[in-house]
């Protein structure tokens, strides 16, 4: 009976109290969610006493990772720096790898056929692939293929840069010309055999688009010149714009003054005029360049400048011809009359003269002293066409001229011309024509029109320096120029 009583009795499980059943109930989650491979280590102490945060003291490995996260983990190491492309996850699996030519998706030739009328000659590559490469001693001749003129200003002045490009061709044999003018200037250039491509962009435009200023830089850029000349008067930006172009000789005028500073570092050779206004040095505004393109070199003598010469196609000259009958005038009996006072742009005047036309009642008063053959009226704009009939008469002979070029037809089959300070007394001249010129100044008219008597040409300056009061008489007196004309014979 003591025996038994001093037996403990068995240990009943007591129940767990409401917080302790749900320590125990996470306890059971966490183990749960531990990986298949690893087995769970019971406690050995009560259940109500274990911890979520003491599980990981217990297992025997470190967890393995998920194969996906290796693959992550991996391409985090390859990549030299997140921020330079947080879109880089690795090398992409599927990509091919081999040559453009051979191992590649493109199997074709990419390269086109060869075209004998290509004018870079018979390459095997499409141009701006490859650079062609001039041999050392052609660089050390100084031998240019392509040549590229960059020229300001309008009609006079692209007129009287012909002589510059036919010496270009006569000091470089085989040399290819191309111009960069105005889109009036570049009219003049039907007029020229010698230049191979003309492109419109004014040179003069202080602010140009940006999309028409690079894409002028990369045509240029494309070609490969050798030597790029420009009659603009250069800056910084200007010669930044030659520069960006790669040719070799880098050729401009530069200002006289400060606006100079910075451009001679960009450009290969510079001239410095004595005026900010190039125009007006006259007919040989270029003579400085004209000075250095045509200089003697090794073996090779100076090379003269050529006179003033144009082309006339026969297209043309049967258009302007058609132009002239239907206004009532015959070829070679009709003097042409040029320079009347308008505002229209086309008056093809030059930048250094801006007295330069004269009103139509002063040229009613000339006309009247033409004898023996007709005067041919030529107006720049159709707007001009009423104050000409108003003054002179409906019956006069009135001709609208468009371009250059059919100003230059008309003169070749004139019987001569009188006009003031306009590209028509130079045409005339390249014509050999006879001509009578009208100046404010006979400074002026020296100037513009050097050797007169040569060129068949007769002066007529006003005595007031103002044009506008020219001695009408002294201009009806030279009209006598006109009897050693084939119309006189």
């Amino acid at each position: 009976m003591s025996t038994a009583s001093t037996t403990p009795p068995p240990h009943k499980a007591e129940p767990l109290r409401p917080q302790q059943s749900l320590q125990h109930i996470d306890s059971m989650a966490s183990l749960h969610l531990l990986p298949n491979s690893l087995a769970p280590v019971t406690p050995s102490f009560p259940p109500p006493t274990l911890r979520h945060s003491s599980v990981s003291t217990f297992v025997s490995s470190p967890p393995a990772p998920h194969p996906r996260r290796l693959a992550l983990s991996a391409c985090a190491k390859r990549k030299k720096n997140p921020w330079l492309d947080p879109f880089d996850d690795g090398e992409d699996p599927d990509m091919e790898y081999g040559s453009l030519f051979a191992d590649g998706k493109q199997e074709e030739d990419p390269r086109p056929p060869e075209d004998p009328d290509n004018p870079y000659g018979f390459l095997k590559f499409p141009m701006g692939f490859n650079v062609e490469l001039d041999s050392l001693a052609a660089k050390v001749r100084g031998d240019v293929r392509r040549c590229c003129c960059v020229v300001s200003g309008g009609v006079y002045e692209n007129l009287l840069f012909f002589p510059v490009v036919q010496l270009i061709k006569d000091r470089y044999p085989g040399v290819l010309v191309d111009v960069v003018a105005s889109p009036r200037g570049k009219q003049t250039y039907e007029l020229n055999k010698n230049v191979r491509w003309a492109n419109a962009y004014d040179p003069d435009e202080d602010f140009p688009e940006s999309a028409e200023y690079i894409d002028m830089i990369g045509v240029l850029k494309n070609r490969y010149y050798d030597m790029i000349l420009s009659t603009k008067l250069s800056g910084l930006g200007h010669a930044a714009f030659l520069f960006m172009t790669s040719a070799r000789d880098k050729v401009s005028y530069v200002y006289p003054n400060v606006n100079a500073a910075g451009a001679g570092l960009l450009l290969t050779e510079t001239f410095t005029p004595p005026s900010s206004n190039l125009s007006q040095a006259g007919f040989d505004m270029y003579h400085q360049m004209v000075e250095w393109l045509g200089r003697p070199a090794r073996n090779v003598p100076r090379q003269p400048v050529p006179p003033l010469k144009v082309s006339i196609s026969k297209k043309l000259k049967a258009y302007v011809e058609a132009k002239y009958s239907k206004a009532g005038a015959e070829k070679r009996k009709f003097v042409v009359i040029h320079g009347i006072e308008t505002d229209s742009v086309a008056s093809m005047r030059s930048k250094g003269d801006t007295d330069c036309l004269l009103p139509i009642r002063v040229w009613a008063e000339i006309a009247k002293g033409i004898r023996g053959v007709k005067p041919l009226f030529v107006i720049p704009h159709e707007k001009v066409r009423e104050d000409v009939e108003e003054v002179i008469g409906e019956d006069s002979c009135i001709l609208f001229i468009t371009t250059p070029g059919q100003l230059a037809a008309l003169i070749d089959d004139s019987a001569g011309v009188i006009a003031t300070n306009t590209a028509a007394i130079q045409l005339a001249t390249a014509r050999n024509k006879p001509s009578i010129a009208l100046f404010s100044s006979e400074e002026k008219g020296n100037l513009f029109v050097p050797n007169a008597q040569e060129k068949r040409c007769s002066i007529v300056s006003s005595p007031t320096g103002k044009l506008k009061d020219i001695d009408v008489e002294a201009v009806k007196n030279a009209v006598e120029i006109f009897e050693g004309s084939p119309v006189f014979a």
